[in-house]
């Protein structure tokens, strides 16, 4: 594309994302922004940010189509439509949702702690593609820790180490501040992408949204 010496020439973006794991179009809004990424040859490094769909959830977690029923005095019809769509958007872009009755929402907050850990390791990215399949594609039980220390050491993590940082909470606090930012700066839904620091996008926008969103914000460098 034209812009693409331009987008690679000066400093790397940064992308904040705040989203939370068990969130389906936080999946999908990252895979599209990935792809207008690859298609713009652009130069980045993504930060990704704790976000608590469900912050007051039980440890055990919940049914999930109970929950969004629940939450959103939505119909079964209507859940079963918007399965649908994620379904669709998510294959648009090469993920696979498999949604069935035994689908369980999840308390993430520890989730979010594994995060923080991997992150002080290089690994954060990675983690975090491995826990949206592990919940959306494989259907795992994210609520029990030693599921996550087991999906942590299948990407080269040390799953025992996993298992003591979650049974001591030692980031718990550190998770908490980083939370409290966001919902400082005005996030209140997920994803929220934030380019530069200074552009916000919330939602899943689609390729070419976003593939004209990069392009701007190169323009703005000339």
């Amino acid at each position: 594309m034209e812009n693409s010496e331009q987008l690679t020439s000066e400093q790397p973006l940064r992308i904040d994302i705040v989203s939370d794991v068990v969130c389906p179009w936080c999946v999908v809004g990252y895979r599209q922004l990935a792809a207008a990424l690859e298609q713009t040859n652009t130069d980045h490094v993504i930060h990704w940010h704790p976000f608590e769909l469900n912050p007051n959830m039980p440890s055990e977690g919940q049914n999930m189509r109970e929950h969004i029923m629940e939450k959103y005095g939505s119909s079964k019809a209507e859940s079963d439509a918007s399965r649908t769509r994620i379904a669709e958007a998510g294959s648009e872009v090469g993920f696979e949702f498999n949604f069935n009755d035994d689908l369980r929402m999840h308390n993430t907050f520890n989730l979010h702690q594994l995060l923080h850990w991997a992150e002080q390791q290089g690994r954060m990215h990675e983690l975090k593609q491995a826990l949206f399949i592990a919940h959306f594609t494989d259907n795992r039980n994210l609520s029990d820790i030693r599921v996550l220390a087991d999906i942590a050491a299948e990407i080269g993590l040390d799953g025992k180490e996993v298992l003591t940082v979650l049974e001591d909470q030692r980031f718990a606090n550190d998770v908490r501040e980083v939370e409290q930012h966001w919902q400082r700066q005005g996030i209140q839904s997920v994803p929220a992408i934030i380019f530069n620091e200074q552009h916000l996008v919330s939602g899943a926008q689609g390729v070419d949204n976003y593939v004209n969103i990069l392009e701007q914000l190169a323009n703005m460098k000339e």
